[in-house]
């Protein structure tokens, strides 16, 4: 349940709104706020959403983050967490990015799903998912920081109250490559390689992201059911990353090899 007043959710997020035009994160909430909760992280990034919708934003889907049980153990959370992905968030394969347009960009590895049937839990199976896509596409998560990675006296990390309220850090995707049937290859040994400059820098299996990929979808459908929402055809949903983030910088080239998926890339000015 939410600690919080809704008038301090949309104090925050009218923050976040602030610092990511003028490229300036604030001061972590968790640390300002040390009783909220997951609801209100999820309640000032709700806030935060309807100021871009008021702005005509609109959603094209949604994103899966800590999925990987390491990374779980580090943000002290037991389950992933989701965010939203809108129209403005959708780069093409190949794009140029003016690195300065965000605050300390990160790329991650993944796997979309498009979605060409409704899911709505409770009770989504990873077979009800398999079911409801029509592509599996390789992606690139560009993720980003509106509130501070590391506090600016402690030097703590932020926490995942802070990373949920942050939009789960979303900041672009790139899809690209070859997309595919979901029984067109073995999802789980889907694999891919992150070259930076031309220096692999990261690489791993999607088996990494709860076993496989889709089981993330069936958790997502599954949590928005509780909340009498779902899961829309048409959707991309990020399904999670099986790779860590690397930075980015101007002057850098990405390059995602997925193997017989194809390839992806990006780079930035």
């Amino acid at each position: 349940m939410p600690k919080l007043d809704a008038s301090i959710h949309q104090t925050l997020a009218r923050e976040l709104h602030d610092a990511e035009r003028s490229r300036t994160p604030v001061m972590q909430f968790s640390r300002r706020y040390p009783d909220m909760t997951i609801a209100d992280s999820y309640a000032i990034s709700q806030a935060w959403l309807a100021l871009k919708y008021a702005q005509g934003r609109r959603m094209i889907g949604h994103k899966i983050g800590l999925t990987s049980r390491a990374m779980q153990v580090t943000a002290q959370i037991a389950e992933p967490d989701h965010g939203t992905l809108l129209d403005d968030m959708l780069v093409a394969d190949g794009a140029t990015l003016e690195a300065s347009r965000f605050i300390v960009p990160r790329l991650e590895v993944e796997l979309a799903f498009i979605l060409a049937k409704p899911l709505k839990g409770p009770g989504v199976t990873l077979f009800d998912v398999l079911d409801a896509t029509a592509w599996v596409t390789p992606a690139l998560e560009l993720i980003d920081g509106r509130i501070e990675l590391f506090d600016r006296d402690t030097k703590a990390p932020r926490k995942v109250f802070d990373t949920i309220a942050d939009n789960a850090a979303n900041a672009a995707v790139i899809l690209g490559g070859r997309p595919v049937k979901p029984d067109a290859v073995d999802l789980r040994w889907t694999g891919a390689l992150l070259y930076r400059n031309g220096v692999i820098e990261e690489s791993g299996l999607s088996a990494a992201v709860l076993n496989h990929p889709g089981n993330g979808i069936a958790w997502l459908a599954n949590k928005l059911g509780a909340f009498d929402e779902g899961l829309q055809a048409g959707e991309i949903v990020l399904a999670g990353s099986f790779t860590r983030p690397v930075a980015c910088a101007a002057g850098d080239v990405f390059h995602a090899d997925y193997g017989p998926l194809g390839a992806i890339g990006v780079r930035f000015v």
